[in-house]
């Protein structure tokens, strides 16, 4: 069709650390070279009955994720996170309430008829 852009005219590419990018994701040449915003174009790949994809050493640098993660599937995407302890920092959270005094019952305690007939202190 004439005045389409052609699917060979795809989004110009330049190498960083050796791996083709995305050249508008990889930011401007003379940028701020203590943050590197690194898109990489990969392939997945067949790991024994599952599939995998092999994500490069700078891009896991840069994400600063732990050894365990999380993943979750959107429409139309993979999201790899930092897995997240079950809890985790509830212990300070309480710590802090209980020192400004916001550690109190919501509610009054109501007494059910178990506690009036059948429940007996030893």
């Amino acid at each position: 069709m004439p005045g389409a852009p052609s699917r060979t005219a795809a989004r110009p590419f330049r190498l960083l650390g050796g791996r083709r990018v995305i050249a508008e994701l990889a930011g401007p040449a003379a940028c701020d070279y203590n943050v590197i915003t690194m898109a990489t174009i990969t392939h997945i790949v067949r790991i024994g009955n599952s599939r995998g994809i092999r994500i490069p050493k700078a891009l896991l640098e840069q994400a600063q994720l732990p050894e365990e993660i999380e993943l979750r599937a959107e429409p139309g995407r993979i999201v790899v996170r930092g897995a997240r302890r079950t809890r985790e920092g509830w212990a300070e959270a309480a710590r802090a309430m209980h020192e400004h005094g916001d550690d109190r019952l919501l509610d009054a305690p109501a007494p059910t008829r178990f506690d009036q007939e059948a429940w007996e202190w030893r």
